[in-house]
């Protein structure tokens, strides 16, 4: 696995330096702003859009008995926590469908598709 540069975790750690951390899928999404009638402001995160499933790069797997989106995702980027990126390659809303069936064949992003966040083992 590749080492995480030592300031990359120092500047998760600071409150208000980016509101999620570098592997979150919203990492890079906008924040937008709401102005309330009495002048408050609310701060929310837009759409995040992804993109087009052709211009993804992928990796073919068959999906075995007892594979789940987190265990792959330990698997191929050495953390369950980026599931989220099996599952925006592949066309489904629920990320336990990608491993609901046993030699289903689903994508797997490689380090050109998806390059942020991309941790290899």
């Amino acid at each position: 696995m590749a080492d995480i540069e030592p300031y990359e975790s120092a500047l998760d750690a600071i409150p208000g330096a980016h509101p999620y951390p570098r592997t979150s899928r919203y990492h890079d999404a906008e924040i937008g702003v709401h102005r309330l009638p009495d002048g408050t402001e609310v701060r929310y995160t837009k759409r995040r859009l992804l993109p087009p499933l052709d211009e993804q790069q992928t990796q073919g797997h068959t999906v075995a008995a007892g594979d789940r989106p987190d265990l792959l995702a330990q698997h191929c980027f050495g953390d369950p926590g980026q599931w989220w990126r099996i599952a925006d390659a592949n066309p489904v809303l629920d990320p336990a469908e990608l491993t609901d069936e046993a030699g289903r064949v689903i994508g797997i992003p490689t380090p050109g598709g998806f390059p942020r966040g991309d941790r290899r083992v």
